[in-house]
């Protein structure tokens, strides 16, 4: 079996690149210098030469920020994009997996968002996101949507400039006081525990919307401090109200994704405390890698 990975630069492509080819998938990595999904004819190109079963999309403009001000830019990559690789995946005949995000939530409810509850996005990226779920869903058949939430991986996010983890521990190594909100709740989610279940629910061959993220659910501060707590750091951390950080941005205050359907077939992903303690193993071992390597 052959799988095409999107973005296999980023924290969740790399991660994705590691289970398939565990899994003895032949797998075929793309970057955006391989690939640009907003344009129709170089996904068609690219894929058809590919000839794969499995086609994995991790590619997005997820600056939060910047899809405000580049509303343009922020559909072009979140929506049409999504909706060319359907195309192709639907004249390849190759199954599609399209990530999208719990900012399609408003955040209005304090009990996780299934599957079926009204998707009210706040912001650019949330629309367009939502937009290219709606694009795969009504182009090709045999796609997954994978909604997820605050996602951190050992490759650290090329397009984000590192993960929360790692700006965490860059702010400790600085030894200033660190403020963070307590008043947004997610789920953060390793991408190596997303990978692996992913590579379960393809195998289920059962197409569709699933929520796919760590169990249990945290503020941005207790997440905080339970990367401290993990590193043993006694650190000047305090918890901050969101309106103290302005923003031109409005994020959902509660984004925890309910995983009932993905149980359902008997798949689970560990909690979101669990995942950080692997994360914080594996960076370790991979540091230590790289010393050896350049000693």
């Amino acid at each position: 079996m052959k799988v095409v990975i999107i973005g296999a630069n980023g924290q969740l492509g790399v991660d994705l690149s590691h289970v398939f080819t565990a899994q003895n998938w032949s797998v075929v990595q793309l970057t955006h210098r391989n690939i640009d999904v907003s344009l129709c004819d170089q996904v068609d190109s690219a894929l058809g030469s590919a000839n794969a079963d499995l086609v994995i999309n991790t590619a997005a403009f997820h600056k939060v920020e910047q899809c405000e001000s580049e509303p343009v830019q922020s559909f072009a990559v979140n929506a049409i994009g999504p909706r060319n690789l359907a195309l192709a995946c639907q004249r390849h005949n190759a199954v599609l997996v399209h990530f999208s995000t719990d900012y399609v939530f408003d955040g209005n409810r304090r009990e996780p968002y299934t599957e079926s509850d009204l998707a009210r996005p706040l912001n650019v990226y949330g629309v367009s996101k939502l937009a290219g779920e709606g694009m795969v869903g009504l182009t090709w058949e045999r796609s997954f949507v994978v909604r997820t939430c605050g996602l951190y991986g050992v490759a650290g996010s090329s397009g984000k400039g590192g993960n929360f983890v790692e700006t965490m521990l860059r702010k400790a190594a600085e030894r200033n006081p660190i403020r963070v909100v307590d008043d947004q709740v997610l789920t953060p989610t390793f991408t190596g525990d997303l990978a692996h279940a992913v590579s379960e629910l393809v195998r289920t061959e059962d197409y569709g919307l699933y929520h796919v993220s760590a169990e249990g659910q945290c503020s941005w501060y207790e997440f905080a401090c339970k990367i401290f707590e993990l590193e043993g750091l006694r650190l000047d951390l305090k918890p901050v109200s969101t309106a103290e950080f302005p923003s031109p941005v409005r994020r959902p205050a509660y984004s925890v994704l309910s995983k009932k359907k993905l149980g359902s077939f008997g798949i689970e992903i560990p909690s979101w405390e669990e995942g950080l303690d692997r994360y914080l193993t594996a960076r370790k071992l991979k540091t230590q890698t790289i010393k050896a390597v350049s000693s």
